[in-house]
């Protein structure tokens, strides 16, 4: 993380130590009984689920990941076509309002959307790119019509939540977002998926701030994940989700790190998202297209039909 802070330095941008989350910013997405829990397993190492550790510092070190996130949207909501990246561990889009899972002890994007809208931010919108779907954001806010999540991901996979017919619950219905990936999707499957159905959403949406779920677990060298992602895609996802956020938002975009557990490919495409975010301007330099997106075609099927009543989509 030290060396990725550098090479964002080395851009031009500016590095500002995070503050631990409140306990007011945690309640807004949390239970009182779960900030209690990890609070509970300060100095202790304690398994909260089969793959969920902590060590003495997490519950400190979630603290901060939360509490950067927010910081973040207060630097972005200051000025305007500001970009952040949220260089945050552990992720967060697992994190259930009443428990920890998947690595996951509070939902850092989560904390920042809802900070977001306590700041008085009409529309927010959060993109979720990671390999996972991320269950608790989309729980957290699958009531909420002023919160757009909108997840592609591989399906089916960990956690088993994120069918293109979860489409959110009560006003919230057309909120939620989902577009399910077979294993083995490439750049060219996701590039279908983001003018088929990500870009044309968000446009209809028009947010007042995007946040990105920057997970880099699709990436073909990553050993948890199925997916067949190149270092460029990650980019061009990245370059195409500031392109529009200076349509909708003048420029106000917040990524936060989630998934990624190549060391190389994530360093790698860290290094292509700060690029993406510091150019002068967005260019989505796609990687050539070398293979039919059958996936993505298929994919952005499942999601038209499950979105029709909801979205205008091509």
């Amino acid at each position: 993380m030290a060396e990725v802070a550098k090479r964002w330095r080395a851009q031009g941008g500016a590095v500002v130590e995070p503050t631990p989350a409140s306990v007011d910013q945690l309640l807004r997405v949390h239970t009182p009984a779960h900030i209690d829990r990890i609070a509970g397993t300060a100095g202790r190492s304690v398994a909260l689920d089969p793959d969920t550790f902590t060590s003495e510092a997490t519950a400190d070190i979630a603290c901060l990941a939360a509490g950067a996130t927010a910081t973040a949207v207060d630097i972005v909501m200051g000025q305007h076509g500001r970009a952040c990246l949220a260089l945050v561990r552990p992720p967060g889009h697992h994190a259930e309002a009443d428990r920890a899972m998947g690595f996951c002890f509070y939902n850092n994007v989560a904390v920042a959307a809802a900070h977001a809208r306590a700041r008085g931010v009409p529309r927010v919108a959060n993109v979720d790119y990671d390999v996972h779907h991320g269950n608790g954001t989309q729980h957290i806010f699958d009531a909420d019509p002023a919160v757009l999540y909108l997840s592609v991901h591989q399906f089916p996979f960990y956690p088993g939540t994120g069918a293109a017919d979860e489409v959110g619950r009560d006003a919230g219905r057309g909120f939620t977002v989902n577009v399910p990936l077979d294993a083995g999707a490439t750049d060219e499957d996701y590039r279908e998926v983001f003018h088929g159905i990500v870009l044309p959403v968000l446009r209809q949406f028009a947010p007042n701030l995007l946040l990105v779920s920057a997970g880099f677990d699709a990436h073909a060298r990553d050993p948890l994940g199925g997916m067949q992602l190149t270092t460029g895609a990650f980019a061009a996802m990245t370059a195409e989700l500031r392109g529009l956020a200076e349509e909708c938002c003048e420029g106000r975009v917040v990524l936060v790190t989630e998934g990624g557990y190549d060391l190389e490919a994530l360093g790698d495409s860290l290094d292509g998202v700060i690029g993406a975010l510091t150019a002068p301007r967005a260019e989505p330099f796609w990687p050539p297209a070398s293979l039919e997106p059958r996936r993505g075609r298929a994919a952005v099927a499942r999601a038209t039909r499950a979105l029709a009543p909801f979205w205008a989509l091509p």
